[in-house]
C-alpha cells in the first residue's frame, strides 16, 4: 500500500476522532452546566443532546454539499464549524449560546461523518478499501476512550474545567485541520490519477471523469 495514501486517509480519518471525542466530552460538563445555569430537566437535557440534533441534520443533508462544491470546500467549512463550536461551547456565557453550539458542531460532525468515508473510499485502492475506510470507524471509538481520558485529567483544574474540557476539542485541529486535510485530498488525488484510474472524484468539485493522468 502506498504510505502516502495511508497517511492521507489517516488525515481525512480524523473526523470520526472528533465525532467520538465531542459525542462524550459533554459527560464531563453536564453537572456542572445544570448547576451553574440552575437549568430544568428539559433545558439539561437539550443542552446536552444539541451536539447530537445537529449530528442527525448533517449527516441527512451532507451530501449535498459534497457533490454540490465537492469535497475540498466542504471539508473546509466543516473544519471551521469545528472551531465555531469547540471555542463557543468553551466561552459560552448562557445555556443559549452553548446550545447553539454544540448545535452548530453536530452539524459539522454529520457533514463529516459523510464526507471523510466517501473521501477514503475514492482514494483507496481497491485490496485497502476496506482498511482503510475502517480507520475512520476506529478513530470514532479512540476519539470517545480519549474524551473520557481528558475529561479525567481535567477534572480537577478548577470551577472552569468543564470550560477546558469542551474548549480541548480544537486542538486537534490546530495541526491537522482543514487546511491539512485539503492538502491531503489534493495530494490524494493526484496520486490516483497518476496511477492512471479511469474516473476520479475530484475533491475540489463534483465528480467528474478523468481525461488523462496530468488533467
Amino acid at each position: 500500500m502506498n504510505r502516502r495514501l495511508f497517511y492521507w486517509a489517516i488525515t481525512s480519518a480524523l473526523a470520526g476522532f472528533l465525532f467520538g471525542f465531542d459525542t462524550v466530552v459533554i459527560s464531563g460538563a453536564e453537572q456542572r452546566i445544570q448547576a451553574l445555569w440552575h437549568l430544568s430537566a428539559a433545558v439539561h437535557g437539550v443542552a446536552l443532546a444539541a451536539a447530537l440534533y445537529g449530528t442527525v441534520i448533517g449527516s441527512l443533508t451532507g451530501g449535498f454539499p459534497a457533490d454540490r462544491f465537492g469535497r475540498k470546500p466542504t471539508l473546509l467549512w466543516v473544519g471551521v464549524l469545528y472551531i465555531v463550536s469547540a471555542i463557543g461551547s468553551a466561552l459560552a456565557p448562557n445555556v443559549q449560546i452553548f446550545i447553539a453550539a454544540r448545535f452548530i458542531g453536530g452539524i459539522g460532525i454529520g457533514v463529516s461523518t459523510v464526507v471523510a468515508p466517501m473521501y477514503i473510499a475514492e482514494i483507496a485502492p481497491p485490496a485497502a478499501r476496506g482498511r482503510l475506510a475502517g480507520m475512520f470507524q476506529f478513530n470514532i471509538v479512540f476519539g470517545i476512550v480519549v474524551a473520557f481520558l481528558s475529561n479525567a485529567l481535567l477534572a480537577n483544574i478548577g470551577d472552569n474545567a468543564w470550560r477546558w474540557m469542551l474548549g480541548v476539542a480544537a486542538f486537534p485541529l490546530h495541526g491537522d485541520g482543514p487546511d491539512s486535510l485539503i492538502a491531503a485530498a489534493d495530494a490524494a488525488l493526484y496520486e490516483a490519477k497518476r496511477a492512471g484510474g479511469n474516473r476520479v472524484v475530484h475533491a475540489t468539485g463534483p465528480v467528474a471523469p478523468a481525461a488523462s493522468a496530468d488533467s
